[in-house]
């Protein structure tokens, strides 16, 4: 039967958290050595910021296009890692062409810029170094040594972790290596083969950590859960998508050192846009203080301080994430969904009766059913068109490949101007909620289409999902739109790692962004939006390198950005389609668009309103009445 709000599983998103949470619970343990370690082999690495030599910020994003990207941690007194910095050079050289990036890594405590700079030009070393004083990515990878090299391929997981070779150690040095540990993974990653020793015991120098400066003891009560509020609770609370609550003490402290673990890798809070382009008021990331915070915190043994130091318990309603919806719109009536088979989408009408604009603040498809929803698309479809209404058809054929673009645009808008997104669901997406002057608005006399997707679980299932609606207290300044940048002409060819697909949009009228959404399936790997104004100018608005298909964030800025009249908006995306990508249904087929989960999709969506508040178009339209 089907469930009220209150009680909504969110079986399957939870799946995806938990997927995520034990992906390496079972990592084996081959290092010989350091018992604590973290070992990374099957890890997938999030992408990171770092300075260069020349302090240029340089994200492991900006090598997309390499097969595979080797990071050797480095120490600039360390004689072990020294001397492998030719035979690595010999390895890039050798591995050029089949798409190998080596990057070096300066994780010591204490080292600036000044000293790496120095250190890479007295060794000649032939491949980028990066500082990274503060162990993010010594921390988020788990190394503890100097010299050690961890092998990421084109789907950036590790495959191997351990040592260059065996020549060179505390006490001794050989002139030839008994075997070429490294050398030999990259002949087999590159042949696409399984590494067959993925992990070796690295011989180097300790890494040196700084320490925390915090004169002050960390407590959970003082520190810890503010930072558990505004990053956790949002899904870790009961019935929302996190596998378990982290409502209080009690709630984390069961879970410290997996918590420990799920931020250092950046897999917890999910957030994959680069932090280099743009500011996102939906931004869930961990700063590096409140890191810090938490892994000290965990360190010292959790304590929970004086309760007096606690804030206020914050109020959730249970299923909604907008809070109590005004308006609740069900399916008409229970869904059965087979067991197996492929469910073609199901398109339900409500009329809801307005005889007014309704205008909202926010809006919220709720799955009834997890474990069956893939995705919900909420619209409104309009009452027919008054007399005149219709716009008229281009007289001339395109004659560039942009007006070509412009021109489906135009005709894209022209076939959605009789309906309105209102909002949708998908994994990991957030509900539409506005900023405040703006807001949705559903026209008079309009009908309501729900879109459903299901996938079969395996056993027969129901489900009766639910479109909840906040209304807007007044009437706005702004009205919100969604459009999108769509390519649904693409092959993406069997076996290819890196597949380019474009899409733009033109925007003809002053207007804001309000936010931005990406949308691919299971093989897509990375996304960029790029304004190109009408000066010519260019500018990257936002970039999620490691799309992610079971979280779809939406990024909202913190204030709408402009985009001038005449603004090209350039999406270009990459989908793997290798057997590199673990999440590829079948990576010996050609992928074209489709609905499915193992078809593929590529869809900017961007939330955008007009420049000109009501009032400004109002009075525009009422100058330009009276010039007549």
């Amino acid at each position: 039967m089907s469930k009220p709000p209150g009680t909504v599983m969110r079986t399957r998103a939870t799946l995806a958290v938990l997927m995520g949470a034990m992906a390496l619970w079972t990592v084996p343990q081959a290092f010989g050595g350091d018992a604590d370690r973290d070992y990374s082999v099957g890890q997938s690495v999030a992408n990171f910021v770092l300075p260069d030599t020349d302090g240029r910020q340089v994200a492991l994003a900006d090598f997309n296009d390499k097969s595979a990207v080797l990071l050797f941690t480095m120490g600039t007194g360390c004689p072990i890692s020294n001397l492998y910095i030719s035979e690595l050079g010999r390895l890039q050289e050798k591995f050029a062409e089949s798409g190998l990036q080596i990057i070096g890594l300066q994780s010591n405590a204490g080292i600036t810029g000044e000293d790496i700079a120095k250190h890479a030009e007295e060794f000649k070393v032939p491949f980028p170094v990066l500082l990274d004083a503060d162990q993010t990515v010594a921390n988020m990878l788990g190394v503890k040594r100097t010299a050690e090299a961890l092998l990421l391929d084109n789907y950036r997981v590790v495959r191997y972790h351990g040592r260059v070779d065996d020549r060179f150690g505390y006490t001794f040095k050989r002139a030839k290596a008994t075997r070429r540990d490294l050398f030999e993974a990259l002949t087999e990653l590159f042949s696409g083969e399984p590494v067959s020793v993925a992990t070796t015991e690295p011989l180097g120098c300790l890494i040196t950590h700084n320490k925390s400066s915090k004169s002050e003891e960390i407590t959970y009560a003082k520190h810890v859960s503010r930072i558990i509020q505004d990053r956790c609770q949002g899904c870790h609370r009961p019935g929302s998508i996190g596998p378990f609550a982290l409502m209080d003490y009690d709630d984390l402290r069961n879970f410290t050192e997996m918590t420990r673990e799920v931020i250092l890798q950046r897999r917890m809070p999910p957030w994959h846009a680069d932090p280099r382009y743009g500011h996102f008021s939906t931004d869930r990331s961990l700063s590096k203080e409140q890191l810090a915070t938490l892994v000290a915190w965990i360190d010292a043994g959790a304590p929970f301080g004086d309760e007096k130091d606690l804030p206020p318990a914050r109020e959730y309603y249970e299923g909604w994430n907008i809070g109590q919806p005004d308006l609740v719109f069900r399916l008409p009536e229970v869904q059965t969904i087979p067991a197996d088979g492929v469910i073609p989408y199901m398109r339900f009408t409500i009329d809801p009766g307005f005889e007014e604009d309704v205008w909202y603040s926010a809006a919220e498809c709720l799955p009834d059913n997890d474990a069956v929803v893939h995705h919900i698309q909420a619209y409104a479809i309009l009452p027919p068109p008054k007399p005149g209404e219709r716009e008229p058809v281009e007289a001339m054929r395109p004659r560039t490949e942009e007006d070509e673009e412009d021109s489906r645009n135009r005709r894209r808008r022209s076939r959605r101007r009789r309906s309105k997104l209102i909002t949708s669901f998908a994994p990991g997406e957030e509900p539409f909620e506005f900023p405040h002057g703006i807001g949705g608005r559903i026209p008079a006399g309009s009908k309501i289409s729900i879109t459903m997707h299901y996938t079969p679980t395996g056993k027969e299932e129901q489900d009766q999902s639910l479109l909840g609606i906040k209304l807007y207290r007044g009437v706005p300044q702004r009205e919100a739109f969604t459009s999108a940048a769509v390519n649904a002409r693409f092959e993406i060819p069997p076996r290819a790692a890196n597949h380019p697909v474009e899409a733009a949009y033109l925007f003809e009228h002053d207007s804001l962004i309000i936010s931005l959404h990406p949308h691919m399936h299971l093989r897509g790997k990375d996304m960029k939006y790029t304004a190109i104004y009408p000066d010519g100018k260019e500018e990257v608005i936002l970039s999620v390198p490691q799309f992610d298909f079971n979280w779809q964030n939406t990024y909202r800025y913190h204030e709408p950005k402009l985009m001038p009249a005449g603004t090209r908006l350039r999406v270009v995306g990459h989908f793997n389609n290798s057997a590199q990508n673990l999440a590829n249904p079948d990576p010996d087929k050609a992928i074209t668009w489709g609905p499915q989960t193992w078809d593929e999709m590529f869809i900017g969506y961007l939330n955008y309103t007009t420049a000109e508040t009501r009032d400004e178009l109002a009075a525009a339209k009422a100058a330009a009445t009276d010039g007549d």
